[in-house]
């Protein structure tokens, strides 16, 4: 690699972006990266460490293959069409780059190969996979059907008043292309295990195109550690699955990120680990951040014997109870 820096090498570049990755918060920012990761991980598939290298961008990732340019090809499908419930942007570029070392030592790209590549990806729209025409005349070479896999965007300009032409992708190209992933994945995975192992790498099934979700899909809970975060196509069942968490606290709003509804609600577990108890003889002061987590907090009391004494009250900006312990408790 150190021996790369003094040489320029001509290598296929993916970008992929988080669309609405900085209007989110920081909890719901650490989900959609781990998703991101993932899912670059999964399309990946055995592509060998030495024929790419990846760049973490904050609200994305950068590969550069350094090997055929279809490894890039159909990782960017793979990683297009199992994106699933996160909404991203994906611009392909074949450009020179070369390969140094950054201030951790790491290996890192360089050259106007990775930046067009971000300009590329800057061009689509959700859920959007563009090439450029550079990558568009190399991909079309390399088997006489893959041209018809494509279709001419015209030219767009950056913000340094540079033209790009682009090209978008099938929405069914990994189905046209089926037959020829299938000989690259078997190019590219490792050789059989002894006896008693086994060797099959992961690969999920395509998403169902966005056009064809069902809008009634349940939201799905993710655990943020200290929040919980609910995602959606639909507000209705955002809403329905909050309800389903006991009347979650929201911290953030029902907002509208891509083509997804996400609210950010207080973890239980966390919420009741911040309730105070104070002991005053045989009572016993609950106060907690939300009704909820104090309420929660009760019944841990009522299982210890006490019961509660009248209703439970926002006092002062503090939800509060008051519970008196039982002779059980005594």
């Amino acid at each position: 690699m150190a021996e790369s820096s003094r040489h320029t090498r001509v290598c296929s570049v993916l970008f992929i972006d988080i669309v609405g990755y900085s209007k989110t918060t920081v909890a719901e920012q650490m989900v959609m990266k781990r998703e991101c990761n993932e899912l670059v991980t999964d399309a990946l598939g055995q592509v060998s460490e030495s024929d790419r290298v990846i760049l973490d961008t904050g609200d994305g990732a950068a590969v550069t293959f350094l090997g055929a340019p279809e490894n890039a090809l159909f990782v960017a499908l793979r990683a297009r069409d199992g994106a699933g419930w996160l909404a991203l942007r994906l611009g392909v570029h074949l450009g020179p780059v070369r390969l140094v070392h950054d201030l951790n030592g790491q290996v890192n790209v360089v050259g106007d190969g990775i930046n067009v590549a971000q300009r590329v990806m800057s061009f689509c729209e959700q859920g959007q996979l563009l090439v450029s025409r550079s990558f568009y005349e190399v991909a079309c070479r390399l088997a006489t059907d893959y041209e018809n896999l494509f279709t001419h965007m015209g030219e767009h300009r950056d913000k340094h008043d540079r033209a790009h032409e682009v090209y978008t992708i099938a929405a069914d190209a990994r189905a046209r292309l089926k037959m020829a992933e299938a000989e690259w994945l078997q190019r590219t995975k490792p050789p059989p295990m002894r006896a008693g192992g086994s060797a099959s790498a992961s690969f999920p099934a395509p998403a169902h195109p966005l056009a064809e979700r069902v809008t009634n899909e349940p939201a799905r809970v993710f655990d943020a550690g200290i929040n919980l975060i609910i995602s959606g196509y639909n507000k209705a069942m955002v809403e329905k699955a909050i309800a389903e968490l006991g009347g979650a606290k929201l911290i953030s709003p029902i907002n509208q990120v891509g083509d997804k509804w996400i609210a950010t609600c207080e973890h239980p577990a966390v919420a009741v680990s911040a309730c105070k108890v104070e002991e005053m003889g045989y009572t016993r002061i609950v106060t907690g951040p939300s009704r909820e987590a104090v309420s929660a907090k009760v019944e841990e009391l009522k299982n210890a014997g006490a019961f509660l004494v009248g209703d439970i009250e926002s006092i002062g900006g503090k939800w509060t109870a008051v519970c008196e312990m039982g002779d059980a408790g005594r």
